[in-house]
């Protein structure tokens, strides 16, 4: 209540009443970096407010000499708030009516201009946010193509994506979130094509929300908008890759964008589109389309191989005879399910001590791992080498998933179904693989069906997933987004 309150309070005709309120409330004169630039213009007060850090202290240096400049020019004049308007050389100068206005934007790395007599004080954008250059993200890296990528920066994010879109019609519609931190988040999308509906609904869940902050910028967002809970399966698509969140916007998608965060979120999105690659369309068609498929068959085997190789163990006979030499071939005291387990959770630990690990490190941190530890554990007993090898195939196939997220939620999936065959053996095996395809084709996300084309099936989707077609024989943009404007290529006839 006392933050409404706040923001219906003028802005005083006293620069003195404006100082004792930024001592008061924002912490003037206590935090070393939050400063004001008193001057004295025309025999009037004019107070500067800045943020050390967030401020490009030599446009703020122009700005003062052309202020001060104003005495030597003009000796009295009643007119000063527009005099000093007028002086101000920045392309971005805008009038604000409320204190709660001022602190916010002085917060944001904006400079705010008090003048003694007026009610009205004048914000000028000399933010220089720090942060590093856009380079090429470290998990969505190609052979070929573009080596920028988003960065921390919000107005660089915008920035990368308009260079790549430089439509009249292209849109980003900002909001503040967050009742303490004030996170810009914009919403992108380009007016003529984006569903309406969807527009409506992020609108009013980013409005909606209700914390005094988010650290953790475009995760918290996900939560807010989709309402995940416990369920593992990704909702949302992230990108750092200025051109992958520029093609989505093209074929109809709304992209989030958090500052302080180097990742966009696509929505709506499906399973499908977590599993495709900036790679798979810097290649041919056929190139392309056979890297989607191994793509495919690394996925399903990060999921169904080590649960399908242990039903095999556990009931040989399902084998057919030519391939019976499937399964272990060594007894050991432990329980095969057990090793399983041991070792999945052991590719686990590798891959969170590599991310902590310093990088000059990390290749021999996993030599030690790959040679010395697995072979011990196999010369010891603890393992089986068959263990070994099917938990590594399921792990790279894992890694081969262009999305950690689902990466992990296949993980979770796989342990679920290895312990389900550990216990009821084929029946195990058939329940739970139907349970986790209905349980992913009821899911929803954003109202967005998550296992379209499949279901529902579209045919024409359909082939857009299983091959990788050529851009000028891509007329129709997806119809999973309900794009306002269907065609990516006007028809020739409509040309004519």
């Amino acid at each position: 209540m006392a933050r409404s309150n706040e923001q219906k309070w003028p802005i005083p005709e006293s620069v003195h009443e404006i100082e004792n309120y930024m001592k008061q409330r924002v912490g003037l004169g206590v935090s070393f970096d939050f400063g004001v630039r008193k001057l004295k213009i025309l025999k009037k007060d004019v107070h500067i407010y800045y943020v050390n850090g967030l401020c490009d202290t030599r446009f703020i240096i122009e700005l003062i000499e052309e202020l001060v400049e104003i005495n030597d020019h003009k000796k009295f004049s009643t007119d000063i708030f527009k005099i000093i308007e007028n002086r101000l050389v920045n392309q971005s100068v805008d009038q604000v009516k409320t204190l709660d206005k001022i602190v916010d934007q002085v917060l944001s790395g904006l400079i705010a201009v008090v003048i003694e007599g007026n009610n009205t004080a004048l914000v000028i954008d000399v933010r220089s946010y720090p942060g590093r250059a856009p380079q090429e993200p470290d998990t969505e890296k190609v052979i070929r193509g573009s080596r920028d990528g988003f960065v921390e920066n919000i107005i660089l994010n915008t920035a990368l994506t308009r260079r790549r879109i430089r439509d009249e019609r292209l849109r980003f519609e900002m909001y503040k979130v967050g009742e303490r931190s004030k996170t810009d988040v914009a919403l992108g999308y380009i007016e003529d094509v984006a569903d309406g509906d969807l527009l409506n609904i992020l609108r009013k869940e980013i409005k909606a929300i209700n914390v005094d902050g988010i650290p953790m910028a475009d995760k918290t967002i996900e939560e807010f908008i989709v309402k995940q809970g416990w369920n593992p399966f990704p909702l949302v698509r992230y990108t750092e890759r200025a051109d992958v969140a520029a093609a989505h916007l093209l074929e109809g998608h709304v992209i989030i964008y958090c500052d302080t965060s180097p990742s966009v979120i696509i929505t709506p999105t499906t399973y499908f589109h977590h599993v495709q690659h900036a790679e798979e369309f810097r290649e041919s068609p056929a190139m392309g389309t056979f890297v989607r498929w191994t793509r495919f068959l690394g996925v399903l085997s990060s999921i169904v191989l080590l649960p399908l190789w242990l039903l095999f163990v556990l009931e040989p006979s399902l084998l057919p005879e030519k391939v019976s030499f499937i399964g272990p071939n060594e007894q050991t005291n432990i329980p095969v399910v057990i090793q399983l387990i041991l070792a999945d959770f052991g590719i686990e630990f590798l891959r969170m001590a590599a991310i902590h690990t310093p990088t000059p490190l990390s290749t021999a941190m996993g030599l030690i791992a790959a040679v010395m530890i697995g072979q011990i554990a196999i010369d010891v007993g603890l393992f089986v080498p068959e263990v070994i090898l099917y938990v590594a195939i399921a792990g790279i196939g894992t890694f081969t998933t262009p999305s950690y997220e689902l990466g992990v939620a296949n993980k979770i999936a796989r342990m679920v179904l290895t312990i389900l065959v550990a216990i009821f053996h084929t029946p195990g095996f058939v329940i739970g693989i139907t349970i986790m395809f209905l349980f992913i084709v009821n899911m929803r996300a954003l109202n967005t069906p998550y296992f379209w084309p499949f279901l529902p099936f579209e045919p024409k989707g359909f082939m857009q997933i299983i091959l990788r077609r050529a851009i000028p024989g891509s007329i129709l943009r997806p119809s999973i987004v309900h794009p306002r404007n269907r065609f990516r290529q006007p028809p020739k006839a409509n040309e004519k």
